[in-house]
């Protein structure tokens, strides 16, 4: 507990500190019959990771998405144009990213995104990239065998989760 005293000077005003949005996101980690993992690589124009690799998903739509299986199925429609069949999570992490665009000089919040990662099985396999949106800054999607995953530059925070990802299929290693 903090003391006073009578007299004391006084002290400056409490520093307004920009607010931090909590969002929720999912990646998919969608594994072939032939043992290769999708990557979708970020365009050159993507304010954050511009030309690193990730797999696909994204921040849930809170009014939209009717549950995580729907939001996670839209988030790899509309990034690789494939129909997938949900499975489990796998690993569970978090990243803060500011709530201005880069080099915009706006002092605004920031956003933390917890983030999952789930098993999901391709019902489709022949990915398109024609339902994206420009905010996607998405660019070229891979399917890579996982022996050859550590050849690609991944975005930092994805790394811990295809090591855990990984982990789970040591026979492709």
């Amino acid at each position: 507990m903090r003391a006073f005293r009578s007299g004391a000077a006084a002290t400056a005003a409490p520093r307004a500190t920009p607010p931090i949005r909590l969002e929720f996101a999912q990646k998919a980690f969608i594994l072939d019959g032939d043992g290769r993992l999708l990557l979708v690589r970020k365009s050159a124009t993507d304010p954050h990771h511009p030309g690193r690799w990730e797999v696909p998903g994204g921040r849930l739509e809170v009014a939209d998405d009717l549950d995580l299986d729907d939001h996670i199925r839209r988030e790899v429609w509309e990034e690789v144009g494939l129909k997938i069949d949900p499975g489990p999570p796998f690993h569970l992490w978090q990243w803060f990213m500011t709530d201005a665009p880069p080099g915009s000089g706006d002092r605004a919040g920031q956003v933390r995104v917890v983030a999952t990662a789930r098993l999901c099985r391709p019902v489709t396999t022949q990915v398109s990239v024609e339902h994206q949106t420009a905010d996607d800054h998405l660019d070229e999607p891979a399917w890579v065998p996982l022996p050859e995953l550590g050849g690609y530059e991944l975005i930092p925070s994805l790394r811990p989760v295809v090591r855990a990802f990984l982990r789970l299929y040591p026979e492709h290693r």
